[in-house]
């Protein structure tokens, strides 16, 4: 099955809450992103997404992290894709050093999960 995987920083306009903390919601969006990308790949469409039947917030995101973002398709219906997402921390600021100074973990921190469907209704699917 096809996987995509897509890595971005975090800015400060992503800080929704105090502390910079990023609204949990951004992590859902990255998800619909890959799921377009995986979309296109098995179908030549962008498709919809329907809906998820699973979502885990599993740790905070911040102004300045490096989140990378993966999916694929775990399953295809006639017009369904079913796909498990993952949302990783890659890389943190260290303020408490400067402002500046930044760290790549040393081991990727998940901070969200998901399962989610989404659909390509047949007229659309250009790709077999």
């Amino acid at each position: 099955m096809e996987k995509s995987l897509i890595r971005l920083r975090m800015g400060a306009h992503d800080a929704h809450y105090g502390g910079n903390l990023v609204d949990g919601a951004k992590m859902l969006q990255l998800f619909g992103d890959v799921a377009t990308e995986l979309l296109i790949m098995h179908d030549g469409d962008e498709g919809l997404f329907a809906g998820y039947e699973k979502v885990e917030f599993l740790a905070p995101v911040f102004a300045g992290d490096y989140i990378e973002a993966s999916g694929e398709i775990i399953s295809v219906g006639n017009s369904s894709r079913k796909m498990s997402f993952e949302a990783r921390k890659v890389i943190r600021p260290r303020p408490d050093i400067n402002d500046s100074a930044a760290d790549v973990l040393d081991e990727p921190v998940v901070v969200c999960r998901a399962v989610g469907t989404c659909v390509v209704p047949k007229a659309k699917q250009r790709k077999s």
